[in-house]
């Protein structure tokens, strides 16, 4: 019969356990770094079992999903406007979240989980301003 000691289970334990989820928070506001009506940060880097939360820091802002840049099978979002929305990364891929209000004046944000569906979000149809904010952060991605 094996025998292990504490330490050797514990040990073993711990690198058997899956790393901890992490959350993280995106600002919507009036105004931010990359300029009027955003999403800040614009962009986060995530993984699968992750969340990130979609805060209202000023008013008449709501967080959506981007039908052309969501992974397929990933459950869309729509949150209502002045109400904080959480998105939880289900699967590997590239999530393209916009403020309804506000897509026309560029504010969309990207949560990246992957690169599973990055041609379809590289060949996605934004608004002009969108797309401004968008696409050099979506050529970024291999």
């Amino acid at each position: 019969m094996i025998r292990l000691s504490p330490l050797a289970f514990a040990l073993a334990a711990l690198a058997a356990a899956p790393a901890a989820a992490k959350e993280y928070v995106v600002h919507m506001k009036n105004s931010g770094a990359a300029g009027m009506m955003a999403f800040e940060p614009m962009v986060v880097n995530a993984k699968p079992g992750d969340t990130v939360r979609f805060v209202p820091t000023d008013a008449s802002h709501n967080a959506e999903t981007i039908p052309a840049i969501w992974p397929a099978g990933a459950p869309p979002i729509k949150g209502a406007i002045n109400k904080e929305v959480t998105l939880s990364v289900t699967k590997a891929g590239i999530y393209g979240i916009k403020c309804q209000p506000h897509y026309a004046m560029g504010m969309v944000a990207l949560v990246i989980a992957g690169n599973a569906n990055r041609a379809a979000a590289q060949a996605a149809t934004l608004p002009p301003l969108a797309a401004k904010r968008l696409k050099p952060a979506l050529a970024a991605i291999r």
